[in-house]
């Protein structure tokens, strides 16, 4: 039986996956992800929301309100060591994403707000890039749309590449409660990707109390709904993951506490 936390991929056509607040029965993070072959293009309004186009791989062209920005994408797969190109932009504005090749889109999107925001190119050659963790906890991150980045309301954006063997996202972490300065409220997708295709991740969502315990598989393209929780991923050996995470909550402030009975690991030095 298919965990309610985890949206499977298409495995054809246009749409890869989609989920929408009501399908995740939560109030702010929207995500879908695109394959477009070249040629092919996909409109939308934004309405009250706000939104980050991420181009994954290939080349497209974007024309959000008046602005047009052409020869967009960087890569062509998302396990290529390089930042993405994305355009944020606000409520309110007609959105065109055309595909000049083959190509994988992802639409990343929260609430908007009444403050005055700008359509803005994120240049992949300004992204924060860094490395996480030591040994097999290793991974590599690239914030696409981080939180002291002022442009979005609620938005944030980032990309995680793991290599085989490691585990992410660990010690497991939360972010669900609105107590800053020590946690903040956050929603959160993983959209996972697998290298090669044919592998799989795990993925578990659990609370303290294990109210809520969800382990899952995941395969190339599915996504991973944290409502609340910590929310770990382990990858097997043989297979590089990567995954771009949507984060949106009342504040656009990622503060996280990590698993007390797990955080030990941070000290390099087991609990007696």
């Amino acid at each position: 039986m298919t965990s309610p936390l985890l949206a499977k991929a298409r495995r054809e056509g246009r749409e890869i996956v989609s989920v929408t607040p009501e399908r995740a029965g939560w109030t702010h993070v929207g995500f879908r992800a695109l394959r477009l072959k070249a040629g092919d293009s996909e409109a939308l309004d934004t309405g009250a929301r706000e939104l980050c186009v991420v181009v994954l791989a290939g080349k497209v062209e974007v024309q959000a309100g008046t602005q047009r920005f052409a020869d967009l994408g960087t890569r062509a797969q998302v396990f290529d060591d390089r930042a993405p190109d994305a355009i944020y932009v606000p409520p309110q504005q007609r959105v065109t994403v055309s595909a000049n090749t083959d190509a994988e889109v992802a639409l990343c999107s929260a609430p908007g707000d009444d403050a005055p925001r700008a359509v803005k190119r994120l240049d992949a050659a300004a992204m924060r890039r860094s490395t996480r963790g030591q040994g097999s906890n290793t991974r590599f991150i690239c914030d696409v749309l981080p939180h002291d980045d002022p442009t979005a309301a609620h938005l944030l954006v980032v990309e995680v590449r793991t290599p085989a063997g490691h585990s992410s996202s660990y010690p497991p972490h939360k972010h669900d409660s609105e107590t800053p300065p020590t946690e903040t409220q956050l929603e959160e997708t993983y959209y996972h990707r697998l290298n090669p295709p044919q592998g799989f991740a795990f993925q578990r969502v659990y609370t303290d109390d294990r109210s809520l315990d969800e382990a899952m598989a995941v395969e190339d393209h599915d996504v991973v709904m944290v409502p609340r929780g910590y929310h770990p991923v382990v990858v097997p050996h043989g297979y590089d993951s990567y995954y771009l995470n949507v984060m949106a909550g009342p504040k656009r402030l990622w503060v996280f506490r990590n698993d007390p009975a797990h955080e030990w690991m941070l000290q390099h030095a087991p609990p007696r």
